[in-house]
């Protein structure tokens, strides 16, 4: 800051107050710019002590991190014999819905009397027999396992230090190799081959239509002749895949349907309980203080509790099921759009009020041409802006509240088996998401065009 000699402000004697003022002035911003770094580092080791970050390092599995990623982009056909009765199965994710026929097993599952050869990728094969399990691993070499008579899984593995991959001790020795996984223990012995894709997404392997490709299905559908002797084969396709008991696309599609549902009856009906609240609680629009007051606190009560708090007070009162979760969004909604519709009214422009006032218009009048033409633009955006965000809360809700698609992902989650179930509900509920945000925002852009040119 500059003085000038003539400056009335300034007297001759003021010249050593003014400089001992400004060093004071930046010596407190000096210790300031110091403390916050200090501050801050202090805030992140405080965090990395009450996380326990460096615990939580140690504990990561990685091993089970990577088998998680895989299970979610790639699917797993079990090769499982019991060791008690000798009978062998193959099933995709060793599931009894993915029961292969033994006409129909895969090709690389050769069996030959009590022995069935598993062969892997890369050169890798599994050889299980009634007395003994040998495992060839060409980066590794030769695992063999036998059972003794007390059960005990008893193993020899090549010279020299065992990888961290292999798990064993006297009941059961596990296999986690790049190319399969392979357990063997006194009840069964289970190898597991991975492929990419998901299985049986289209049909499962009981249906005559699974393993066919995609053009010889088409083809079937304009002028081949019937797959399947008992149904049409548009009308047995459709079936099989809607119907599909792995992947349940129509019990998927109506907890889509369900969630959407459950954030639109939500939205819009704290939509039409807060707008005529907003005109009570709104400066110009009600003259009593007391009502704007008491409603006022009213929403700040409704928005104040999360809305997972309302659904779990809800879910006590009126029990499971998507109406509870569209109540407690509603609740929710109607103390947010409270608010912000009653900063809309009384932000509005009173001029063109008056102006329609100055007509002779009656007050029904000057609510139509004066105030809706100003609100409803806003209003609109805001209630589409809630109904986008929404559809996100609506999947955690529902998983509360036993709806929507929501309960479908936290049912696969719980499995801990399911993980292409999971992945694939988690694509779902993205892909619902933006559908949903690309719709209203497409509304939103036309509503405030359309405010505008009014």
């Amino acid at each position: 800051m500059a003085f000038a000699p003539n400056d009335p402000a300034v007297l001759p004697g003021d010249g050593p107050v003014i400089h001992a003022r400004v060093e004071r002035l930046f010596a407190r911003r000096r210790r300031l710019a110091l403390l916050l770094p200090v501050l801050v580092l202090a805030y992140l080791a405080y965090l990395a002590h009450a996380f326990d970050l460096a615990g939580l390092a140690q504990r990561m599995r990685r091993d089970n991190a990577a088998i998680l990623l895989s299970d979610s982009y790639s699917y797993r056909t079990a090769v499982t014999r019991d060791n008690r009765s000798g009978a062998v199965t193959v099933a995709i994710g060793g599931s009894r819905r993915g029961l292969y026929d033994p006409a129909r097993e895969p090709d690389w599952v050769q069996r030959t009397g009590d022995t069935t050869t598993v062969q892997l990728p890369g050169e890798a094969r599994v050889v299980i027999g009634p007395a003994e399990t040998v495992v060839n691993l060409p980066r590794y070499g030769t695992i063999t396992a036998r059972l003794d008579a007390t059960g005990h899984v008893a193993a020899t593995f090549p010279p020299g230090p065992r990888p961290d991959w292999i798990n064993a001790s006297a009941t059961r020795v596990a296999i986690t190799a790049p190319e399969g996984r392979i357990t063997i223990t006194r009840a069964k012995t289970e190898v597991f081959r991975y492929s990419l894709g998901w299985q049986m997404f289209f049909f499962t392997v009981d249906s005559p239509y699974h393993g066919k490709p995609a053009g010889a299905l088409l083809s079937a559908i304009v002028s081949g002749e019937r797959i399947d002797p008992a149904r049409g084969n548009l009308a047995g396709i459709w079936h099989d895949f809607w119907q599909n008991d792995q992947w349940t696309h129509a019990k998927v599609a109506e907890a889509l349907f369900e969630t959407v549902l459950m954030a639109f009856l939500g939205t819009m009906g704290a939509a039409l309980l807060a707008l005529p609240l907003a005109f009570l609680s709104a400066r110009g629009f009600t003259p009593l203080a007391g009502v704007r007051f008491a409603l006022r606190r009213v929403f700040d009560l409704l928005r104040g509790v999360d809305g997972l708090i309302w659904t779990i007070i809800l879910t006590r009162a009126f029990g499971l099921g998507p109406l509870t979760g569209a109540l407690a969004i509603l609740l929710t909604d109607t103390g947010s759009f409270g608010k912000t519709f009653s900063e809309t009214l009384e932000n509005l422009d009173r001029r063109q009020i008056e102006g329609i006032r100055a007509t002779g218009a009656n007050a029904v009048l000057r609510y139509r041409y004066g105030v809706l033409p100003q609100v409803v633009p806003v209003v609109s955006s805001q209630v589409l802006y809630f109904l986008e965000s929404n559809t996100r809360s609506a999947t955690v809700i529902g998983a509360i509240v036993g709806g929507g698609i929501g309960l479908l992902l936290t049912q696969a989650i719980n499995t801990q088996q399911d993980w292409e179930l999971v992945a694939y509900y988690i694509l779902l509920i993205l892909g619902m998401v933006m559908l949903m945000d690309w719709i209203s925002g497409r509304l939103r852009r036309r509503l405030i065009r359309g405010g505008g040119a009014r």
